[in-house]
């Protein structure tokens, strides 16, 4: 996990006070989840960030992750950063119950959790499919979205 004070500042400060959700939008796998969280998130807590865009490659590139493959969604809440099952775990907790129960799945013990996470996300196209493109959201949809974060 990494604090927004971690990032450049004008970084941190695009992002400051917003709970986010940065996902791959070419895979079938990752746009799922954020479309599973768009639809629980019934206080609109969340905006989003497609990790192919400017803003999501400024992110990912400011957290030392690769800009090529993008094997991880990146979940920001109350200004920390989480990655992998990790991120997850703190979307899913914000959400309520039911789902809440799964996010669990934080206390694995990391040489389970990290290992499971990095095969999906490496074969994740392989298994679940993968767009040709990017997701483009409709006006009310795009309101959800940061600037910069779905072009």
């Amino acid at each position: 996990m990494t604090q927004m004070s971690d990032l450049p500042a004008d970084l941190a400060e695009v992002l400051s006070g917003t709970d986010l959700i940065v996902f791959d939008g070419e895979c079938v796998l990752c746009s799922g989840f954020f479309r599973f969280m768009l639809a629980r998130d019934r206080d609109a807590r969340f905006r989003f960030v497609l990790a192919q865009s400017d803003l999501g490659t400024r992110i990912y590139r400011a957290l030392g992750l690769s800009v090529v493959d993008y094997e991880t969604n990146l979940v920001i809440v109350d200004g920390r950063i989480y990655c992998k099952l990790d991120a997850f775990a703190a979307a899913i907790q914000v959400i309520g119950w039911p789902w809440r129960l799964l996010s669990a799945l934080r206390f694995l013990p990391p040489i389970i959790k990290g290992p499971a996470y990095d095969l999906i996300a490496r074969n994740r196209y392989r298994i679940f499919g993968r767009y040709q493109t990017c997701m483009l959201p409709d006006a009310n949809l795009r309101a959800r979205f940061l600037p910069g974060g779905w072009e």
